[in-house]
């Protein structure tokens, strides 16, 4: 089989697929073997020994979980790629515009389960303008087809309407998950359709998407007999909910687990629900704070108790609007049991944090705003020995304020949680130092995000630029796979990320490099790359062009605001027919004056040749 007929899986998904959950799917019975009777008795034909193979290989198969694997067994031989076909009942598409919907289904016939990727990230940084694809529309009209026994939808940045959430309700009558990520275009109407029609739904999140107010009460919609819901999450969803709706579906949703409530809920209503539903794992608190003032003398419920309540909980998040801090502490009793807590919402002192973190000995998974100070992270270094991620966000994205953590947070971090794998830092002001010691305090990380927010920001206490750090973090954590590089860099950066990144697999560039060198360096020396995103950099055409050998085994290539010109863009689609190359710019549609170089360049590999509904500002070289 050719490398073209295969779908590349992706390499951050995290998650790893269970075996089918009825491995005697693929019957043992050997296909096109018959019985003749007659009235002399009856003939068996045996099956041929390529029969018998292809019937052991799928039951082999079902146990076969990693995608790579699955990939690589798809390569060995024919029978191995159709034995690997009709086994596969998880599928993930990377990007929805690398292969077409009906070659999929077309290839995978007993699919229950279904991931799909549309716009590159860098559209979270409004940098893609709106309308420029990703529709679910067409994947899920060629789904409803084919795949009457799906039950699982996962869905990342993608376009999806109303229409399109009708067809997945009437469509699959097992459907039980529905997995919403930073999508847009639907809204509570769409909402309404799923929760009347998806009686068996268990999973239905809804995270970080956009979800227009179509003033209908979709939560009313929910069978009013028993349901089969273990998680809703709608914590982006920002108009108004009825909470008597709510309630009652609480209560007669004894197998929820995990809930994650919008800014509407206030402490008073979370803590009716928790005395609902202790048995709670997962909890999204709402706005964790009074619809109103509580007047004097009145009493208020007892939300330590409440919390004390539900000893199953080990994942804590929402926080939106603490205004009144005395609440906080309502939290302690679950603090000990906690392996996540989020606080990425919560505008929070030290103090504060210092007041919780203290009881938290068992936290993996912490993200917070910037508001904690150094002085936060080093109490959470101080008691987080077993942390695997950290993700500190801003609470104001600025490049002209000087922000309230620095390489004193991160030089703590490094030294009390030695376990972590993961951090995602955002900054004002580091140093080289601090970097280095993170790289050798935390040789496990396998993915650094270093963010300095200020264009060409160099070691702040020595004035070099931040090479020697980034250069560290390849050359030390071994297992690396996802980096981003900020601040002040020179092409000695980027050359020790090929010398040493070898297991790099994503690189995101913000305002960074010399030159094209820069890019030579990456594009040659690293591999495993799949995924590069650079904005604001001096790369030009001689830099995108020394990647021709390795463009076929990436995902994709994001550049904007760089040096690379139409003519370059040319080149590399002439050289590369089965490449997709995209350009566009802000000036087209905004009318202004056309720049020589490309406004952002968007190149990915695909099995299907140019999408059909690129819009007219997006031109397809």
């Amino acid at each position: 089989m050719s490398g073209e007929d295969r779908i590349e899986m992706s390499e951050d998904e995290e998650r790893r697929s269970p075996p089918p959950s009825d491995p005697g799917s693929a019957t043992t019975k050997p296909r096109n073997s018959t019985v003749q009777s007659g009235d002399m008795g009856s003939c068996y034909i045996p099956p041929s020994p390529d029969q018998v193979l292809e019937n052991v290989l799928e039951n082999v198969l079902c146990f076969l979980t990693s995608r790579r694997d699955r990939n690589a067994a798809s390569l060995i031989c024919k029978s191995w790629y159709r034995a690997e076909a009709l086994t596969r009942s998880e599928i993930f598409i990377g990007n929805c515009y690398a292969v077409s919907p009906r070659r999929v289904i077309n290839r995978f016939t007993r699919v229950k389960s279904v991931a799909i990727k549309g716009k590159p990230r860098f559209a979270d940084f409004s940098l893609l303008p709106p309308d420029w694809g990703a529709h679910f529309a067409r994947w899920v009209n060629c789904m409803a087809e084919a795949y009457k026994g799906l039950e699982k939808v996962y869905l990342k940045r993608m376009s999806l309407t109303d229409d399109d959430l009708a067809v997945l309700a009437h469509s699959f009558p097992n459907f039980k998950e529905l997995i919403v990520v930073c999508c847009e275009g639907f809204g509570t109407s769409g909402l309404a359709i799923v929760a009347s029609e998806c009686r068996k739904i268990r999973v239905l999140d809804l995270i970080e998407s956009e979800v227009t107010d179509d003033e209908v009460d979709w939560i009313s919609f929910f069978p009013e007999s028993g349901t089969c819901l273990e998680s809703l999450i709608f914590d982006c969803v920002e108009c108004p909910i009825n909470f008597e709706a709510l309630e009652r579906l609480v209560v007669r949703s004894p197998s929820l687990k995990k809930l994650g409530l919008n800014r509407s809920v206030s402490i008073g209503e979370l803590y009716r629900l928790m005395v609902r539903a202790p048995q709670l794992t997962h909890l999204g608190t709402g706005s964790f704070s009074p619809s109103e003032i509580v007047a004097q003398g009145e009493q208020e419920p007892d939300y330590v108790s409440a919390f004390a309540a539900c000893k199953s909980l080990v994942c804590l998040s929402g926080f939106r609007e603490i205004i009144i801090p005395d609440y906080l502490p309502a939290i302690i009793p679950v603090c000990a049991n906690l392996t996540s807590l989020n606080f990425s919402y919560a505008n929070i002192s030290p103090e504060q944090l210092k007041s919780v973190i203290c009881h938290c000995h068992k936290l993996q998974t912490f993200w917070v705003l910037d508001s904690v100070c150094d002085e936060g992270l080093q109490a959470v270094a101080a008691t987080c020995k077993d942390l695997r991620e950290l993700r500190v966000f801003p609470i104001e994205a600025r490049e002209d304020v000087e922000g309230p953590v620095s390489e004193v947070g991160l030089l703590a971090i490094s030294e009390g949680c030695r376990k972590l794998q993961s951090i995602l830092y955002f900054c004002q002001r580091m140093t080289n130092a601090a970097v280095v010691a993170m790289s050798k305090n935390c040789p496990d990380l396998v993915v650094f995000r270093l963010c300095i927010m200020g264009r060409h920001r160099p070691d702040h206490t020595t004035g070099e630029p931040m090479d020697e750090g980034f250069g560290a973090i390849v050359r030390n954590c071994k297992k690396l796979t996802r980096l981003a590089v900020s601040g002040l860099l020179t092409d000695r950066a980027f050359s020790y990320i090929g010398q040493y990144g070898k297991l790099v697999r994503t690189l995101s560039v913000a305002f960074a490099g010399d030159g094209d060198m820069g890019l030579k360096y990456v594009l040659e020396g690293c591999p495993k790359l799949q995924k590069l995103e650079i904005r604001d950099s001096p790369f030009g055409d001689s830099g995108l062009l020394s990647g021709l050998h390795h463009y076929y085994n990436m995902r994709f290539l994001w550049m904007s605001s760089c040096r690379v010109t139409r003519g370059g863009c040319n080149s590399i689609a002439r050289q590369l027919p089965r490449l997709v190359v995209e350009v566009f710019s802000w000036d087209d549609l905004e009318g202004k004056e056309k720049s020589d170089f490309v406004g952002t360049l968007y190149m990915y590999r695909s099995l299907d040749g140019p999408r059909a509904d690129a819009p007219r500002f997006v031109h397809i070289l």
